[in-house]
């Protein structure tokens, strides 16, 4: 059996789910159709997406471009509001972080934005159990570039066959695992004890 010595979470859809429905249908009681016309801009030009979360556009341009998509209908502060606001907690999993942080490096690893960090996820109490956050805009890489599981590596100073990588989208698991480390594809949090348990970190 493996001994580790970190073990690193995913954040969306892992520990936190998240909906953006809340938005669209926000949109189209603007104005008729304006949700599913945002979602076909969206997913489009989902390069601006992934560019945001690597800041190589900034919080400005990227609400700039974000009040185009919408057609100035909506107002900033209000965009602001329902597009972070779309996580819940899955108290499932993250009930296990009080007692993992004790016997392990806790690593929370995720794709994210500066604005979804303030205005959806920060206020959630968990985060404080992980011992650092490598957060992919902080980074300037997301998975599954390298460059985002370096920074891993580089605050663990271990080595990477001592790391378990919990994920649900299994392109970022696959690049972890090239890397030597171990990893869970998440499905759900049955699963993941289960698996947890099997491994003997539970």
């Amino acid at each position: 059996m493996k001994e580790y010595k970190a073990l690193v979470f995913d954040l969306g859809n892992v520990l936190i789910p998240f909906d953006y429905s809340p938005l669209l249908q926000k949109l189209d009681e603007i104005s008729p159709d304006l949700g599913k016309r945002f979602a076909e801009r969206y997913k489009a030009n989902y390069e601006i997406h992934r560019k945001f979360e690597k800041s190589e556009i900034s919080s400005d341009e990227f609400l700039s471009i974000m009040m185009d998509w919408t057609e100035h209908k909506i107002n900033k502060e209000d965009f602001l509001f329902y597009y972070s606001n779309i996580f819940t907690e899955n108290e499932e999993v993250t009930a296990w972080l009080p007692f993992l942080k004790d016997k392990y490096t806790l690593v929370l690893l995720s794709n994210t934005n500066a604005i979804h960090q303030k205005y959806g996820w920060e206020k959630f109490k968990f985060l404080r159990h992980f011992h650092k956050l490598v957060l992919s805009h902080e980074v300037g890489a997301a998975k599954p570039e390298e460059k985002i599981y370096e920074a891993v590596e580089e605050f663990t100073q271990i080595q990477p066959t001592e790391h378990l990588y919990i994920d649900d989208i299994e392109e970022y698991t696959d690049a972890a695992r090239k890397r030597g480390w171990d990893v869970i594809v998440f499905k759900n949090p049955t699963q993941l004890i289960e698996t947890l348990k099997e491994k003997e970190v539970l």
